[in-house]
């Protein structure tokens, strides 16, 4: 099939096309009729690739000083190619990994690809496990899963409490910045292994099979989950994405990304994207918070990106900042091809507004586009690649996926995947392996989604939220939390942060809210706190009045929220209760704040929104 010109930017898109076989037993396969092209032998193949075809252009670049550090392909394949050898020389390899402990930089990016090239693993593990010492039996946990034989930080002296605990005892540290800390090997003395014949040797027998990284996941009910991935896994998904869009090789993709290594999205997904399209990626330093957003604005004021990527929080935070800089909407419009949202949807306003920017400053839309897929997926699996006008699609099977869809109810699907991006299992974790395959080797996501639209299939799936977050209420009404949760956000909108749904075996729904603080002082609502709830008249007033309008919509006591209380403290890494991904972890926040569940369903109680 011909790929279609898009309007919407630079080079083409490939529309969505999907086959079905409905199987007779309630379940529906879809997969993508075009075949997957073809597939990188290792990681270490692209950088050779792109050290020859563009010595010159830039791979990797952070900010250093008043500018930037830029390191082009032809100096990253140097300096990886030492560093194999140096962790080669120290003994490392499948059985004793690399531990990255800090986040996003240069010598991270580098020290990850070298431990690739000599097939060795690199584990990237979430900052907040060192930083914060209630979040260290995590990181003990990764540790003494993994067994590193060296371990990496970008500076010894922020992150000393994390390297003197027992678990990383006798194992050597290697830092960028070592400071006065003794006994940590100095990130320059990596690079001067000696690269040889014996390097090429190695580095040719990593293939497909060959274990490249471990990522951690957080579970909701038990320690993080290593998921092994292997070469063939992020090479493959690379295939897949560029055969959704031909234009990232038209032109050199570029990104200014501030979205963690140590996660899926950011550290396999954006990272390998512009290795193995000869992209250049700009470390954002800055972060989607009142602290870290002005430094983001100040690195997008320098570069801006052909694809955007970020949560639907941030691209808010944009649009705020576009109303009030000319300068800086024309400079990250210019030559944007693509925005890319994921970890929730897009509120529709959000989506307008980016459109309406762009073809105020350059007369065209860039493809507003999401996907879906997990850690254990490499990650993307289902993808939106053609135009599309409105928030919470996730798109159609690429290529080699298989989908299967397990009906439900009124229209629900339990989604399950199958292809060569999935891993094969759980790192030293053969139960949890075991559990999460069907019969038929399908992975058991959890997650629902329905048809965006049972009249055309192309259309493609919206998701729907986690399956184990829905539950009855006491009339045996099934009520589908992340529905509700959206609409919540929705109506509260800018006010609050976060929202977790309530009503197990409750007579009506309910929702714990995580306020923003912030917009809430700025709004004139500030409330003061009580027994862990936030109280003002002003503030319960303007929620419940929202709450109210949201109420004219329900369809009865399953889509209806009939009462609130505003959480005085924000979630809790340290309690579980947030993700490293920064995602709600529903269950715990449940079971931490069961005594404000209990008040939030007791009619007499002060603190209680009743709608």
């Amino acid at each position: 099939m011909q790929s279609m010109q898009g309007s919407q930017n630079h080079g083409e898109y490939l529309p969505h096309a999907v086959n079905r076989e409905d199987r007779g037993d309630n379940t529906i396969l879809l997969t993508s009729p075009r075949a997957l092209g073809p597939v990188a032998r290792n990681t270490g193949e692209w950088l050779h690739r792109w050290a020859e075809e563009a010595p010159q252009r830039v791979f990797i670049a952070e900010r250093w000083g008043a500018g930037w550090r830029e390191v082009s392909y032809q100096q990253a394949l140097e300096m990886v190619r030492a560093i194999a050898a140096s962790l080669l020389g120290r003994g490392l390899g499948p059985e004793r990994p690399v531990v990255v402990l800090s986040g996003n930089s240069v010598d991270h990016g580098l020290i990850a690809l070298a431990a690739q090239y000599a097939g060795i693993p690199v584990v990237p593990v979430a900052e907040q496990y060192s930083l914060i010492p209630g979040a260290h039996d995590r990181l003990r946990h990764v540790i003494e899963m993994t067994r590193p034989g060296l371990v990496h930080v970008g500076d010894a002296e922020r992150y000393g409490d994390a390297l003197s605990l027992d678990a990383l005892a006798g194992i050597e540290v290697a830092s960028s910045r070592p400071g006065t800390r003794k006994g940590v090997t100095d990130f320059a003395e990596l690079l001067k292994g000696d690269a040889g014949a014996g390097l090429d040797a190695i580095h040719a027998d990593v293939g497909p099979e060959t274990l490249a990284k471990i990522l951690f996941t957080s579970g909701s009910t038990s320690m993080p989950k290593g998921v092994m991935t292997t070469h063939g896994m992020m090479c493959v998904n690379q295939a897949q994405i560029g055969g959704c869009f031909p234009f990232l090789s038209a032109h050199p993709p570029k990104i200014v990304d501030w979205l963690p290594w140590n996660h899926v999205f950011g550290g396999s997904h954006n990272f390998n994207l512009m290795l193995s399209n000869g992209g250049s990626i700009y470390i954002d330093d800055g972060k989607p918070t009142r602290d870290g957003f002005a430094r983001s604005l100040e690195n997008l004021a320098m570069h801006a990106g052909s694809i955007a990527f970020n949560v639907p929080l941030a691209y808010g935070m944009l649009v705020q900042a576009f109303e009030k800089d000319a300068a800086l909407r024309g400079r990250y419009f210019a030559d944007l091809d693509m925005i890319f949202y994921s970890g929730a949807s897009l509120p529709q306003e959000i989506w307008q507004a980016l459109e309406r920017y762009a073809l105020a400053e350059t007369g065209r839309k860039p493809l507003m586009t999401s996907s879906w897929g997990m850690t254990e997926t490499a990650p993307a699996t289902l993808m939106v690649h053609e135009p599309v006008t409105r928030s919470g699609l996730v798109g159609v099977p690429m290529p080699g996926i298989t989908v299967k869809l397990i009906g439900l109810d009124e229209g629900l699907f339990e989604l399950r995947v199958k292809g060569p991006n999935v891993m094969k299992g759980y790192f030293r974790d053969r139960e949890k392996s075991a559990e999460a395959f069907d019969g038929e080797g399908y992975l058991i996501t959890g997650d629902a989604v329905r048809l965006a639209d049972s009249s055309r299939l192309e259309a493609g799936l919206s998701f729907d939220g986690r399956i184990s977050e829905d539950f009855k209420l006491l009339s045996g009404t099934w009520v589908h939390a992340a529905q509700i949760r959206l609409g919540a956000m929705g109506a509260l909108a800018p006010l609050v942060q976060d929202i977790v749904v309530t009503g197990h075996d409750k007579r009506d729904i309910g929702i714990l809210i995580f306020p923003d603080k912030a917009q809430l002082a700025q709004a004139g609502l500030d409330g003061e706190e009580t027994d862990g709830c936030l109280a003002g008249a002003a503030l319960r007033s303007e929620i419940g009045k929202r709450l109210e309008h949201l109420a004219k919509s329900s369809t009865g006591s399953s889509t209806r929220v009939a009462r609130a209380i505003i959480l005085a403290s924000p979630p809790s890494l340290e309690h579980h209760e947030v993700t490293s991904k920064g995602n709600l972890n529903n269950r715990k926040v449940l079971e931490g704040r069961a005594d404000l569940v209990a008040r939030l369903y007791d009619d007499n109680d002060l603190a209680i929104i009743r709608i």
